[in-house]
């Protein structure tokens, strides 16, 4: 069977073309309430569909949120990606994700895509790269020009809308609490070096043991890929240099990797090494000993994304945490 038509609609409510177009296809010229009623009616009555890029067209942008992650598979991302999908849908907003593997030009590819289809908007989550970014910042220029919003999770940049995370500072705590638990002995698995994200939380939790007056070798601060198997690989090299401290992943993900190479050395996490990681992601629930870490209310900062989708340049929030302290770090 067919598609009803937009004509089909029109008439069969008893108006123009044009106004039931707009109703329909969200122009922002206003309809008479009589009218409005009258065209729904008809658009139910036919099982109409209205076409996605005549709305877009009408009103200069389409009702899709663009959502740009690092990597789906990572809960960290997940949580952050739910809140998104909850606070988009609340507002009757639809969201289109897109994963970059921390390929800066994926990213470029996902943010000209989702500027092509008129998006509404589009939220970028993750850590910056240390370094320039003078291509993406061009692109953001563009979505910007067409009417789009473009808000980050991250670290702000320019004047764009941010839901920044305070790395630093809870970092800096965690260090704090496992000092003041009678930790003396410390290393740390630092993530990607050129990772902003990784940066502030190794330099926050650097200078919470340095408020303690305890330091850290260099050669016991390993750099290594933001997930599972970066955290196994940085555990190993750190093995040849010692069996006991405490060490700091800078991701929950990375810990897990790292208890993991703990065990495959015969040795047990919790007792021979202490172990701490950062975020707090639904997995550690199943993890056995419970991992030190920080709580971050990651559904939260999506929510908070969403509604910074409609803000003015320059807003920000500011997303806190707090030190969770479990048996992985307690001392005998």
């Amino acid at each position: 069977m067919a598609q009803p038509t937009l004509y089909q609609v029109a008439e069969l409510a008893g108006v123009s073309l044009a106004t039931a177009s707009r109703v329909l296809n969200g122009s922002a010229r206003q309809v008479g309430e009589d009218l409005k009623e009258r065209v729904l009616a008809a658009a139910q009555q036919l099982r109409y569909t209205a076409n996605g890029p005549a709305q877009a067209m009408a009103r200069g942008h389409s009702n899709t949120v663009g959502l740009i992650v690092a990597d789906i598979a990572d809960p960290y991302f997940t949580q952050i990606a739910a809140g998104v999908v909850a606070a988009a849908e609340a507002t009757g907003l639809t969201v289109t994700m897109g994963t970059t593997g921390r390929n800066p030009e994926r990213e470029l590819r996902h943010l000209a895509g989702f500027r092509s289809q008129r998006a509404r908007g589009v939220i970028l989550v993750g850590s910056r790269l240390g370094d320039g970014e003078d291509e993406l910042a061009a692109e953001i220029a563009a979505f910007h020009d067409i009417g789009g919003t473009v808000v980050l999770i991250s670290q702000p940049v320019g004047d764009l809308p941010v839901v920044e995370i305070a790395n630093q500072s809870l970092a800096t705590e965690l260090a704090s609490a496992l000092a003041d638990q009678g930790h003396t002995d410390f290393s740390i698995l630092a993530g990607p070096a050129d990772l902003v994200t990784a940066q502030h939380r190794t330099s926050g939790f650097l200078a919470g043991l340095a408020q303690a007056g305890i330091e850290v070798a260099p050669e016991r601060i390993i750099a290594g890929p933001f997930d599972r198997d970066g955290g196994h690989q940085a555990m190993e090299q750190l093995l040849d240099i010692t069996h006991s401290g405490c060490v700091f992943a800078v991701t929950d993900a990375m810990a897990l990797g790292a208890m993991a190479a703990i065990r495959e050395a015969g040795l047990t996490p919790g007792v021979d090494i202490a172990m701490a990681g950062f975020d707090d992601i639904p997995t550690l629930a199943d993890v056995q000993p419970g991992l030190t870490t920080v709580n971050l209310p990651l559904r939260e900062a999506g929510r908070l994304a969403v509604d910074l989708l409609s803000a003015e340049p320059g807003s920000s929030r500011t997303v806190s945490g707090r030190v969770v302290l479990r048996d992985s770090t307690t001392l005998p």
